[in-house]
């Protein structure tokens, strides 16, 4: 069974920083691209950042360009996002994706590319 799940969530101050992990089991981990979604109240789930299947390639929204940082572990099955420099727009519930059979080179950021989901993991960024 395909299982991701989200962990490193909470509340932090703005400008601090925040990990948040993602850990697969269940399938060939090394062969799917990874994303990181946020869904903030009111609005509509939207990437945040994208792993390609070796860790060779990434791709960042432009609002967390220089803050965010995406790594994978392929060997652990992880993925990881490094958040700095927080800001209360980062506010949401953030969950990992993965798109299974990802071609070496595919950067998927439509919501529709990805095959699995994990339940979200919270992060609230206060004044």
């Amino acid at each position: 069974q395909v299982q991701l799940a989200e962990s490193g969530g909470g509340l932090v101050q703005a400008g601090d920083s925040l990990r948040l992990s993602c850990a697969a089991s269940g399938w060939k981990f090394s062969r799917s691209a990874i994303g990181w979604f946020r869904q903030a109240p009111g609005k509509e789930r939207e990437i945040v950042a994208a792993i390609g299947r070796n860790g060779g390639n990434t791709y960042y929204v432009d609002s967390v360009k220089g803050r965010f940082t995406i790594s994978r572990d392929n060997t652990k099955k992880m993925v990881d996002l490094q958040m700095n420099s927080l800001k209360l727009e980062d506010t949401a519930v953030y969950y990992c994706a993965a798109d299974e059979n990802a071609i070496l080179t595919s950067l998927p950021i439509r919501q529709s590319d990805y095959d699995y989901w994990g339940q979200g993991t919270q992060v609230t960024v206060s004044s």
